[in-house]
């Protein structure tokens, strides 16, 4: 099979009819072999049903429905699960994505040899409240990840090699960063294509500001996993022991100092109504529970049955 069209979606009946209209004529006007998924994350309107129809109609037209509404990276975790096309690509249903784009991203893919090709709407009908934030987070999530040429991370149009998507997990709300969990996982050829993008034909959007605040936590929980998820102490371990070790140092100091004015007949306040010395003992308490973290960190990670889950992309 050529394409697996993967279409995560919320309470958006309107459009569906429309959208796999669409993509139909694009696909039967190249002559493709497709799939189209629709993954129905929980939606209270009649989207289901809308479904249920065109897949009576069309064998081409494929559909999951979760009990309840999860969230976009578990609906497209499970259209990648299920996905059985050369080339897989990912749009939202709310047909602001164009399907007129479907084969130059597939071409990018099997003649350029891209693993992961993003799309980049670099002409947005948003609103500001919507654009600016969205300039920001691209601009950190560009910065942490190390993928330069990335000007638009959380654009729903996406062409994946088969590989990609059936060797990266996207789980809570990782969908926002599925190029920097494909370069965590090897796929490093990353491309971007400008895409064209359209105004929101029906209903309203589903995503509020509070996407902009869980979006700079989970990009520093990758970063961190990234770095350090199967070596923990190197983190902790290195935290801590400095701390303890500041600390160790403020109280021999203190002592000094102590000592120093005994034995010059100085009067000297006792060592425990100093501040200085309290602060020390925190640090050096702080420091051994960072060591102490560091330590469990490794014996979980060093249990884990992913320890030795390694990316190999060919064997002899």
């Amino acid at each position: 099979m050529d394409i697996s069209v993967i279409v995560p979606l919320y309470n958006e009946a309107e459009s569906l009819t429309e959208l796999h209209a669409w993509i139909k004529r694009v696909m039967d006007a190249n002559g493709f072999t497709y799939e189209i998924i629709f993954v129905n994350d929980g939606s209270t309107d009649a989207s289901w049903d809308v479904i249920e129809s065109l897949s009576a109609e069309n064998p081409e037209v494929k559909g999951i429905k979760f009990r309840r509404n999860y969230g976009k990276s578990p609906a497209l975790f499970c259209g990648f699960r299920r996905a059985e096309g050369d080339v897989v690509i990912t749009m939202d249903a709310d047909l602001q994505d164009s399907p007129d784009e479907i084969p130059e991203l597939r071409r990018m893919i099997v003649e350029d040899g891209y693993d992961l090709v993003s799309g980049y709407k670099q002409k947005r009908y948003d609103p500001l409240s919507k654009t600016i934030p969205t300039k920001l987070f691209n601009a950190t999530a560009r910065a942490v990840s190390g993928i330069k040429n990335l000007h638009d991370f959380n654009c729903g149009l996406k062409a994946y090699r088969h590989d990609v998507v059936k060797n990266i997990e996207v789980y809570g709300e990782m969908h926002r960063y599925i190029p920097y969990l494909a370069k965590n996982a090897g796929f490093d050829k990353i491309g971007e294509k400008v895409v064209h993008h359209q105004a929101r034909k029906y209903g309203k959007t589903k995503f509020g500001l509070d996407r902009f605040v869980n979006g700079y936590l989970d990009l520093l929980s990758l970063w961190f996993l990234s770095r350090f998820g199967l070596k923990p102490m190197h983190v902790f371990g290195l935290m801590g022991t400095l701390m303890f070790f500041l600390g160790f140092v403020a109280v021999i100091i203190v002592g000094i100092n102590k000592l120093y004015a005994l034995a010059n007949g100085i009067p000297a306040r006792l060592v425990t109504d100093s501040p200085y010395f309290y602060i020390s003992l925190t640090m050096m308490l702080l420091g051994t529970q960072l060591f102490v973290a560091g330590f469990l960190g490794d014996l979980i990670s060093r249990s884990s049955q992913q320890r030795n889950d390694y990316q190999i992309e060919k064997e002899l």
